[in-house]
């Protein structure tokens, strides 16, 4: 078995343990399918938990899974013993932890960063799937505690979420450590989870066939990680730190940092897109019917990524809700909405205050936490051209404004992301100068020009006599 695993791994160019990974990456498809045939409530738990436990041990080895139990032992206990905090003690104490390892990682056994590789898949999917378990453990302890709460006065979220009863250790487990979103995602609610296995509210009659939607899944797979193995040789991280690219004028530098966030997120899609897979086929990514005639099946809850709304975004506002989504609505249910005070509206601080947590939930890594107060900048700069151009008085000028809000966010969005995959701080700042911060610098001139040209407010409509 060993000389055939070595032989394949030489046959692609890849090492073992990057075969082996990929393998049991691609393996949570089938797994989702079987699971489907598993009987009793009781028995699909055990079934999502072991086969999960199962391929992080041939992915990563034993340690992944005694990491694993560190985050869970904690949001448990604390459900346990102090339902009223336990959404706050899980969260400081998962974050915690999470930031403790990553320092271990960092600087007890330090790792080369190096540009997105088959090679480097590994210890990405190996710290995403600590990442997506943090936030799983975090929102359940939190629904836990909003359980305690009247519902006058919570939230759509918090009403929709909320647990009343303490989930069993059975139920946790399987929760936790479910192989379909264990590698890489998607986060979703422990409320949504068990009513999947217990075959309750939408599961309750049966489901529509997966098979059409989960081979989209796997045929937009392999277009992103053929788009992604046919660009990156042409476009690598380590140009930045080249004369040549400093030799070449500032359009060729923009056009450059452009491409390579472009071909920096195939990677994303690609991994997305298995994970997305793996969730429609076990039936959980099933979010009921549409409203058309006739009614069509959705897969809300599988889906983390709309490629073509990354791309074309017609403003950085939209990117939350089509980048890495399932995320972007944990952060918005159990971060930005619980930072708004009652009776006033959101604004900045709590926009930044969302986006430290994200850099943090990333990595403390300079790159990162540059790329997410730049994050900030962006949608308000971006809301600011989107209120002009809904004040604009003609459909001409409406047109104008919409286009320089696409221009805007594929500018600001592409030079902010270099942070996001160089990392260091030197490497950030330095791509950030070659082309004289523009992508700072514009986001900053919008939000205070938004300050000074504030379109007059519509008339209310008069109520009728």
């Amino acid at each position: 078995m060993g000389l055939e695993m070595e032989a394949m791994a030489a046959s692609i160019g890849v090492s073992v343990p990057v075969l082996r990974f990929l393998l049991c990456f691609v393996a949570t498809i089938p797994t989702g399918l079987v699971w489907r045939a598993v009987p009793g409530a009781t028995g699909r738990h055990l079934y999502a938990g072991l086969t999960g436990a199962a391929l992080s041990y041939l992915s990563f080895g034993a340690t992944s899974n005694l990491l694993f139990v560190v985050p869970m032992t904690l949001g448990y206990l604390a459900m346990l013993l102090f339902r009223r905090h336990a959404g706050l003690i899980t969260f400081l104490g998962a974050f915690g932890f999470l930031i403790a390892w990553r320092h271990i990682v960092i600087f007890v056994a330090p790792i080369e960063i190096v540009p997105f590789s088959f090679q480097n898949l590994i210890s990405l999917c190996d710290a995403g799937a600590l990442m997506v378990l943090t936030l799983k453990v975090i929102s359940c302890a939190i629904n836990y505690s909003d359980g305690i709460l009247k519902e006058e006065g919570l939230r759509d979220a918090q009403k929709k979420y909320r647990l009343t009863k303490r989930p069993s250790l059975i139920e946790y487990f399987g929760y936790c450590l479910c192989c379909g979103s264990h590698f890489a995602g998607p986060v979703y609610e422990m409320k949504d989870y068990l009513e999947w296995t217990e075959r309750k509210g939408i599961w309750a009659s049966p489901t529509p066939s997966p098979l059409l939607p989960t081979l989209r899944a796997l045929v937009q797979a392999g277009i992103c990680m053929g788009l992604y193995l046919y660009l990156s040789p042409q476009f690598p991280l380590s140009r930045f730190s080249e004369p040549l690219y400093y030799e070449w004028g500032f359009w060729h530098r923009l056009f450059y940092q452009y491409m390579s966030g472009f071909t920096a997120r195939w990677k994303y899609y690609f991994i997305w897109s298995i994970s997305e897979a793996a969730i429609i086929i076990s039936g959980l990514g099933f979010t009921g019917w549409s409203e058309s005639s006739p009614p069509k099946a959705k897969w809300d809850r599988a889906k983390n990524v709309d490629v073509l709304g990354v791309e074309l975004a017609g403003s950085a506002v939209q990117l939350p809700l089509v980048w890495n989504i399932q995320v972007s609505t944990w952060l918005r249910y159990y971060v930005y909405e619980r930072l708004i005070q009652k009776g006033k509206k959101p604004g900045f601080l709590q926009l930044l205050g969302t986006q430290t947590v994200s850099a943090i939930w990333h990595g403390l890594y300079p790159g990162y936490i540059i790329f997410f107060v730049q994050s900030a900048l962006m949608i308000n700069g971006s809301r600011v051209i989107y209120r002009w151009q809904q004040a604009a008085s003609n459909s001409v000028l409406r047109s104008i404004l919409a286009f320089l809000n696409f221009a805007y966010t594929l500018l600001v969005l592409n030079y902010s992301c270099i942070g996001f995959q160089v990392l260091s701080f030197k490497e950030t700042l330095a791509s950030y100068q070659s082309v004289y911060y523009v992508g700072t610098i514009v986001p900053i001139v919008c939000i205070l020009l938004g300050n000074v040209i504030k379109p007059a407010r519509k008339p209310k409509a008069k109520k009728a006599e």
